[in-house]
């Protein structure tokens, strides 16, 4: 690994970074020492590692809980170069989709496609930044929807040191079997009218985890139609970018467990919790308002499917 720049802003330090072929970027508290938890962040498609979703939710991880974050960019997005065959890939799907195929299914096919590559490159990156001293050998969490679950759910399963994880956005298409070896915590976003995973692929892919804590979000609307008011209520500002590059607002639950010890902190700081929200023994939490709707499983199979686009 090998630490490219490095800028400091609000108690937050930046430092860019390349390992090997893979351009990434690192947060952690300013003049931080010592062992923390760490978070790893997948993008949404078409975005990048310093998306403005991605530095919200890192400079919040870092500034209130004291984690430490990476993101990386997925390969054919931000640093990287252009993909040949991906591209050709992207371009032959769309003409399917025009002629009438289902989008979904190809989505997911792609995803296991990218997958493929980015597991084995996220597992060197935790095993890279792990060695440095301001981070260390601690918990991992992992927090990614639309593509960022797509890739994240084989991810979770196949790395052992991660114990809790946000997804979303996502369905079962391609990741089932993946998910059904997954049993930290997990907390999963659903758009109940989401034109881009039907919402029965959705639901199964929850279903799939075999969390004993997991927890369903769900909010009306389309792919990028999350309300704002749930990141207005955790950030008291809306980014106004999407998971996947489209115009719409986007605000996404971050609530993440990990089952470690908070960092070490002054006696002063001791008395107020390491991250907003409930305390509980042996666990750092950083929970924003969600919406739940919990549904019988003859209710979900009732359901109707958007038509995919």
């Amino acid at each position: 690994m090998r630490f490219t720049s490095r800028t400091s802003s609000d108690g937050v330090s930046e430092q860019l970074f390349t390992l090997g072929e893979i351009p990434g970027v690192l947060w952690t508290p300013e003049g931080a020492t010592g062992t923390r938890p760490l978070i790893l962040i997948g993008h949404g498609g078409g975005h990048h590692k310093k998306a403005p979703d991605v530095l919200l939710h890192a400079r919040r991880f870092v500034a209130a809980c004291g984690f430490a974050v990476v993101a990386v960019d997925v390969p054919a997005h931000g640093d990287r170069p252009k993909d040949e065959g991906l591209d050709r890939i992207a371009t032959e799907n769309q003409a399917r989709v025009a002629a009438g195929e289902e989008l979904a299914p190809l989505i997911a096919e792609f995803q296991a496609r990218v997958a493929r590559r980015t597991v084995p490159e996220w597992r060197a990156v935790l095993d890279a930044v792990q060695e440095t001293d301001h981070v260390g050998p601690g918990p991992v969490g992992y927090w990614g929807v639309s593509l960022g679950c797509g890739l994240g759910v084989p991810f979770v399963a196949a790395e052992p040191r991660v114990r809790a994880a946000v997804l979303g956005l996502g369905g079962a298409h391609a990741t089932a079997e993946a998910a059904a070896r997954i049993t930290v915590p997990v907390e999963f976003l659903v758009q109940w009218d989401d034109e881009r995973v039907p919402r029965s692929q959705s639901l199964a892919l929850f279903d799939a985890f075999a969390s004993a804590e997991k927890t369903l979000h769900a909010n009306p609307g389309a792919h990028a139609e999350l309300p704002p008011t749930n990141w207005t209520a955790a950030y008291g500002s809306s980014p106004g970018t999407s998971p996947d590059d489209t115009t719409a607002p986007s605000a996404r639950p971050t609530p993440l467990h990990l089952a470690a010890r908070p960092p070490e902190r002054s006696a002063a700081a001791r008395s107020e919790p390491v991250c907003p929200g409930p305390q509980e023994p042996w666990y750092s939490r950083c929970r924003s308002t969600r919406t739940t709707s919990p549904r019988s499983s003859a209710a979900r199979s009732s359901g109707s499917n958007p038509a995919p686009l």
